[in-house]
């Protein structure tokens, strides 16, 4: 069962990385232009977003464009458009939890079962979180390393991993591993499944019967029998 300090660094870690997942979401920085062959112009860079396009010149201007409709973008945009919002939520959703469950708070009292019952779910909603942010980040990735290797593919079409993609990796597996620690906490559990607290009482529901009285007798005066 992990101490009140390890709940509380690896709380600190899960809500950064929450809070890296939404800069991923809301960045264009996913595809970026890739400077290949001869002739190559590097005036002006596109950045490819799930949101937005962009186009960054070196003058230091930026232009910013959404997507028209939503129909038309690739599946992994789309993909990577509805689990990312989903992630968000449950990385909210998960910093809730969590917080009920740590030891440093006051929520669900003294029972320390039902805190360690309520962080166990909170981890195992950081690390669905990570999942959710693992999984359109790689599937981003692919198309882009595949279609940078497609030879049917364009130069001018030809796209790199962007800043995002990084960051949206490293949020992932700290919200992972941060949801791993949380998920440590399990109530110390006894026999039958229940606390001990205080001293435990004798039971005397299968001890022998006591035996009865002996008569005291002398080994010098004789037993009478008295009418």
């Amino acid at each position: 069962m992990v101490n009140t300090g390890m709940q509380l660094i690896s709380f600190t870690c899960a809500v950064t990385g929450w809070i890296m997942a939404i800069a991923v979401t809301a960045l264009p920085q996913w595809k970026v232009s890739a400077f290949i062959g001869s002739n190559i112009l590097t005036s002006e860079i596109k950045w490819e977003g799930i949101w937005m396009n962009c186009i960054y010149q070196t003058t230091g201007h930026m232009q910013c464009k959404t997507y028209d409709s939503m129909l038309a973008l690739p599946p992994d945009i789309q993909a990577a458009r509805a689990l990312m919002c989903v992630a968000i939520f449950m990385g909210w959703l998960s910093c809730t939890v969590s917080c009920c469950g740590m030891k440093c708070t006051t929520c669900a009292g003294d029972d320390r079962r039902a805190k360690a019952g309520i962080a166990l779910a909170g981890g195992i909603l950081f690390i669905l979180t990570g999942l959710c942010i693992l999984i359109p980040v790689s599937w981003t990735a692919n198309t882009v390393v595949q279609d940078f290797y497609n030879p049917n593919v364009p130069i001018m079409h030809k796209r790199e991993l962007g800043q995002a993609i990084y960051l949206g990796w490293a949020a992932a597996v700290i919200l992972m591993i941060s949801g791993a620690v949380l998920s440590s906490t399990c109530p110390l559990m006894e026999r039958g499944g229940r606390y001990r607290r205080g001293y435990v009482g004798r039971s005397f529901a299968n001890s022998p019967a006591p035996e009865p009285p002996k008569p005291i007798t002398s080994n010098n005066l004789p037993l009478k029998e008295y009418v």
